[in-house]
């Protein structure tokens, strides 16, 4: 084991080398470039973005510092919100409401020709589609959405529907599976905390930007490991019954991803689920990417 030790009492070394900054992403770079500038700042080895931004987007973008970004793949499908402009090439029609309700649910979407995959016509859901304001030719949308939505082609589609074409204005986006817009960091904010903790050996700033990377496993099924068995876990072997102390898997079926922790909170491993945890001497979870 590495000697992270509980997430509430880690140094500012610790906290920046398996951290997550549920960052506010400004208008201009792109999210690669300031996941690149979070790096740098925190003069750790890696950084990662949770989901992609376009460079004029903003809004909520959790980025993982140091050996977090071993998990970034929890991200993979997590809901995204978003508020966006719907801007209309012509008056608003009565039928809006009814047709932003018949958008809602599973839909074809096929990427925008700038895209960074491919041009396959593919299903995401969109789990809400409502109308905040309407002003004529604007229309300010709250989308709850599939990981991996476009919402610019959302905005076209509709056009489509409505009858009078449209296009994306503004876009912001305001969750990020569990992080949303409530306790967003500026680049600015993470800055002053860096400094103020180098100049004044005072981390509190720093700990209001940067939260333990355990952060981003909540709501995932969990297994809580003896220590014995966290350090043959962190060596990349299997999770046993007898190892297990507690299990908070709901409704988890076999094949979901899982978070183990030693009892004092730290993050080991991310593992598959594989068997019952009060099965003797079973199978409980296959290694999936070992933390520390």
């Amino acid at each position: 084991m590495d000697g992270r030790g509980p997430p509430a009492d880690r140094s500012p070394e610790a906290l920046l080398d398996f951290g997550v900054i549920n960052l506010d992403k400004p208008p201009g770079p792109s999210a690669h470039q300031v996941a690149a500038w979070v790096r740098d700042m925190c003069d750790v080895g890696r950084a990662a973005h949770a989901g992609t931004l376009d460079p004029k987007v903003t809004g909520c973008l959790p980025v993982l510092t140091g050996t977090a970004t071993r998990l970034a793949q929890v991200f993979d499908d997590s809901r995204k919100g978003y508020v966006s402009v719907l801007e209309l090439h012509a008056p608003a029609p009565t039928d809006l409401e009814s047709t932003l309700e018949e958008f809602e649910g599973p839909l074809y979407q096929k990427p925008p020709r700038k895209s960074a995959v491919a041009r396959r016509l593919r299903v995401r859901t969109i789990h809400r589609l409502r109308a905040l304001e309407c002003d004529q030719r604007r229309v300010l949308l709250d989308v709850e959405c599939e990981s991996g939505t476009y919402v610019r082609k959302l905005c076209h589609d509709l056009g489509l529907a409505l009858g009078t074409g449209a296009h994306m204005g503004d876009l912001r986006r305001t969750k990020t599976g569990r992080f949303d817009d409530s306790t967003l960091s500026t680049m600015e904010d993470l800055a002053d905390g860096l400094a103020f903790w180098r100049d004044n050996d005072d981390p509190e700033l720093l700990e209001s930007v940067v939260s333990p990377a355990e952060r981003a496993l909540e709501g995932l099924p969990s297994l809580t490991v003896a220590p014995s068995a966290a350090a043959e876990i962190a060596n990349g072997a299997p999770v046993y019954a007898p190892g297990v102390i507690d299990a908070a898997l709901r409704d988890a079926e076999p094949g979901s991803l899982l978070a183990c922790y030693t009892p004092d909170g730290a993050a080991v491993s991310l593992g598959r689920l594989a068997g019952d945890p009060e099965a003797d001497g079973g199978l409980v979870a296959d290694p999936e990417r070992v933390l520390v």
